[in-house]
């Protein structure tokens, strides 16, 4: 071979190199039992550094190749909902579910997006299903919350009623009583409105207010 076509074969050959290396990287990278753990690390470091479009790409290649990678669904969910693309953040978080059925923040993450588009119904029974599954009052209070916001006055009575139960079977004596001082304010506020102290009330609304306030004591 000729010393001028040699270089040209190496000249190729060094290209061809430089082309591949980064793939050869990824792939080496890929093969690794811990690789999907390091894109999500890197994921959370761009996210905190405000870096949104690198860190969904680095919590979408982690699920490429760990599927069932929970925190990376919640990671990815919390960004969409973030940056207030609540449909995506719900395609996300049901995913997560189906996938990792017992991811229960999952329910959290779809609650809060289902909120957001105004999918009320779906967003408590997501919170409440959480709640039952983590024994997690915590839950039961964001959904109160989201009720005074609302001016739900009745709701957040009957949710407040679920925490104190909780708090009772659970043996937690300061939420117990956080949650007893609640339930008499708005039992005041509500007055002939509460379906448990007035049990009169016929109409739909009301006797469905009374069926959540009975599981929740």
């Amino acid at each position: 071979m000729s010393a001028r076509r040699f270089s040209v074969v190496v000249g190729v050959l060094v290209a061809v190199a430089a082309t591949c290396t980064p793939f050869l990287a990824r792939l080496a990278r890929a093969q690794s039992p811990e690789s999907a753990g390091e894109l999500l690390r890197e994921a959370r470091e761009h996210e905190a550094a405000h870096d949104d479009l690198v860190a969904t790409r680095r919590y979408v290649d982690a699920l490429a190749l760990d599927p069932a990678l929970g925190e990376a669904y919640l990671g990815l969910g919390a960004l969409r909902l973030r940056r207030g693309d609540a449909r995506e953040a719900e395609r996300v978080f049901d995913v997560a579910l189906s996938r990792v059925p017992s991811l229960h923040r999952a329910l959290v993450g779809r609650a809060e997006a289902r909120w957001a588009l105004g999918l009320r119904a779906e967003a408590e029974d997501d919170i409440e299903a959480y709640a039952r599954e983590a024994e997690d009052p915590g839950a039961l209070r964001e959904l109160a919350g989201w009720y005074a916001d609302e001016s739900r006055v009745p709701a957040q009575l009957a949710t407040w009623r679920q925490i104190r139960a909780m708090a009772n079977e659970r043996g937690d004596a300061a939420l117990e009583h956080e949650a007893q001082t609640m339930v008499r304010a708005l039992q005041i506020l509500v007055g002939g409105a509460d379906p448990v102290t007035k049990p009169t009330a016929q109409d739909a609304t009301r006797r469905g207010i009374a069926r959540v306030a009975a599981r929740g004591g």
